[in-house]
């Protein structure tokens, strides 16, 4: 069971490390540090993830984000592949200005988390369910 991060979060905050794939080159950008965060609508990337693995932001599609301080602001879109718990999920992410990403509920819809907060700890739900899933893989819109 990975433990909460508490060295950059804080209080401390469950966090899982994805892999980053470019959807044409196959390019690779392993252990990005995700926030798990089930209050978040989308899944947001880092940018630095997408300039490493040479993702062009020409013509990119902007989507208006909200802060938590209520601010708005205008945010890239890129299509990627990313891996969390050995399901691949394909499709369009917003990319953002921060060390570590977040993993929002158009990928934690599609699995089942036991976020243990006195332990400090998360997990995935079932090892049966997971094998039963295999390395599947998920379209996000």
């Amino acid at each position: 069971m990975p433990r909460y991060e508490g060295n950059s979060f804080s209080p401390p905050a469950p966090v899982g490390h994805v892999h980053v794939i470019h959807p044409e080159t196959g390019a690779k950008c392993p252990s990005v540090p995700m926030l798990i965060d089930s209050g978040a609508d989308v899944t947001v990337v880092p940018a630095t993830v997408a300039q490493r693995l040479g993702i062009s932001l020409a013509g990119a599609p902007e989507y208006e984000l909200m802060a938590y301080d209520g601010t708005p602001r205008a945010v890239p879109a890129v299509r990627l592949k990313l891996v969390f718990l050995g399901r691949t999920f394909s499709g369009q992410f917003l990319l953002l200005e921060q060390e570590s990403g977040i993993i929002g509920r158009n990928i934690l819809n599609a699995i089942a988390l036991v976020l243990n907060g006195p332990r400090l700890t998360w997990s995935e739900a079932t090892a049966s369910r997971r094998s039963r899933l295999g390395n599947s893989t998920f379209s996000i819109p």
